[in-house]
């Protein structure tokens, strides 16, 4: 089976394709002034088009992790999430509050889906 990394680099690849499966790494908004639904918005974009670029897409998400900064924007982000999700094709999801790596982010997506 051959690996294929997507977007590599020194610490992370963006997304690896293996054995039908795409694991996306968590992803974090690039406009980090947005608020928590600008900054959702922001990374499920970026979700897509690694999807995308790995021969997928949200339909065929099977796992999600979500982390929030603060629990009390679980209602905004789920706003944006709820309109980006697929009805019919909800993933499994865990969404928990978690310091991250930088004050910045509000949001973090992981994902995993088939290929």
């Amino acid at each position: 089976m051959q690996i294929k990394r997507l977007q590599p680099g020194a610490r992370m690849s963006a997304a690896v394709n293996y054995n039908g499966f795409v694991f996306v790494s968590g992803q974090v908004a690039d406009d980090t002034g947005a608020n928590v639904a600008g900054q959702t918005q922001q990374i499920l974009n970026k979700i897509d088009k690694l999807l995308e670029e790995a021969g997928s897409d949200k339909t065929k998400i099977l796992s999600a992790n979500i982390w929030l900064a603060e629990a009390s924007s679980f209602g905004e982000m789920n706003s944006v999430w709820d309109a980006w999700v697929p009805a019919g094709n909800t993933p499994a999801r865990a969404c928990v509050e978690s310091k991250l790596a930088f004050p910045q982010y509000t949001v973090e997506i992981g994902v995993i889906a088939a290929a």
